[in-house]
């Protein structure tokens, strides 16, 4: 990736797609994560963020025409996050991240982001 190019434009939307469905498929082998989803399915949950990771990496801005602001914390303080779900969420995340051929730069970039949202949902 160069320094004038998106992460968005670097993975394009079917990697961050790919991406969202294998964190799901371990979120749902993650008990206390899982369980944070009322859905019978993570269907909506997927779309949820894949239209976020879309626009935060420079993307088209659906996720705000749909939803409006992110809020991240406050959409999620209803749950108790501590360090240790945030550490289930983080392996949940980076072991999709090793399904996806994603490049080096790119990849620090990508773990860099999700820890530092990572560390700012803790609220317990």
């Amino acid at each position: 990736m160069n320094s004038g190019e998106s992460i968005y434009s670097s993975l394009g939307e079917e990697k961050i797609k790919t991406l969202v469905r294998h964190f799901y498929i371990h979120v749902s082998e993650a008990p206390k994560l899982r369980k944070l989803y009322p859905e019978k399915d993570l269907v909506a949950a997927e779309e949820r963020l894949f239209l976020f990771l879309i626009h935060v990496f420079g993307g088209p801005s659906t996720y705000l025409e749909k939803r409006g602001h992110p809020m991240l914390r406050r959409r999620h303080f209803q749950w108790a996050i501590d360090e240790h779900m945030r550490n289930t969420w983080l392996d949940c995340m980076f072991r999709a991240m090793d399904k996806v051929e994603i490049e080096t730069d790119i990849r620090e970039a990508l773990m860099n982001y999700f820890v530092k949202v990572a560390n700012h949902m803790i609220n317990r």
